[in-house]
């Protein structure tokens, strides 16, 4: 399995990503009370940290700004999963309950202000890449309410989008704005890959060790890791 981001690395050199690797995943459908009060201490530095800052003036956030508009988009309505999870903290709001290993993976992004994303390793179809969208992509949002067995009608990329996608199928489309329904992590996974997403902004080996240290004490994950940027754009994953 590889990953690939050769098709964007020249127009965002600065983009690097780590890809995760975890196995003999327990995932926990509750939000443990030790989980529970990482995430409350995540939050409450988050609105230390940035109490009175304007989205925009955030780092973390400005540079997938930057990135989103270099791509055509404009609209507020589309935005980094990274600025979503920030806004909503600052504004009063918790990080979203839904799983142990997904509550793990929005502690890890909001305290780092880095877009990360997950998929259940055994619905990805062969290797992945950050890429341009192609004539033919699918994409089947998991906003829609549907899941993977019922959901049918396709909301696919616009030209010049960058997405994230497997061999089959958009996994993520506007770089890391919505994931697809059919990939999500459940209770029942047992493998998945992740992806730690920076565009020059932040310290990715410190996001990259509190993730595997998370997922380890909270869904006792075995863990690999694998890094691709503009000098290796194309490089084989980790062996699971």
């Amino acid at each position: 399995m590889n990953i690939d981001i050769s098709e964007i690395a020249r127009d965002f050199p600065d983009f690097r990503v780590a890809v995760v690797t975890a196995t003999g995943i327990e995932i926990d459908p509750g939000r443990p009370p030790e989980l529970a009060a990482i995430i409350a201490e995540r939050e409450a530095a988050c609105r230390t940290a940035w109490a009175g800052v304007e989205l925009s003036e955030i780092p973390g956030v400005a540079a997938w700004r930057k990135a989103y508009r270099a791509f055509g988009i404009k609209k507020t309505s589309y935005r980094s999963s990274v600025e979503r999870l920030v806004k909503n903290v600052l504004a009063g709001r918790g990080l979203p309950e839904i799983n142990a290993f997904v509550d793990v993976y929005n502690a890890v992004s909001l305290a780092h202000v880095m877009p990360l994303g997950a998929d259940d390793l055994a619905k990805v179809g062969g290797d992945i890449a950050f890429r341009y969208s192609r004539v033919g992509d699918q994409f089947l949002d998991m906003a829609s309410g549907a899941d993977d067995e019922t959901a049918s009608e396709s909301d696919p990329p616009k030209p010049g989008e960058v997405v994230y996608a497997d061999n089959e199928k958009i996994l993520c489309r506007r770089w890391n704005w919505r994931q697809d329904v059919r990939s999500l992590v459940t209770p029942l996974t047992t493998r998945a890959v992740l992806t730690i997403q920076s565009n020059g902004v932040g310290d990715l080996n410190a996001a990259i060790g509190d993730l595997r240290a998370m997922l380890g004490r909270f869904t006792g994950a075995d863990t690999n890791v694998t890094i691709a940027d503009r000098m290796r754009p194309f490089v084989d994953l980790e062996p699971l």
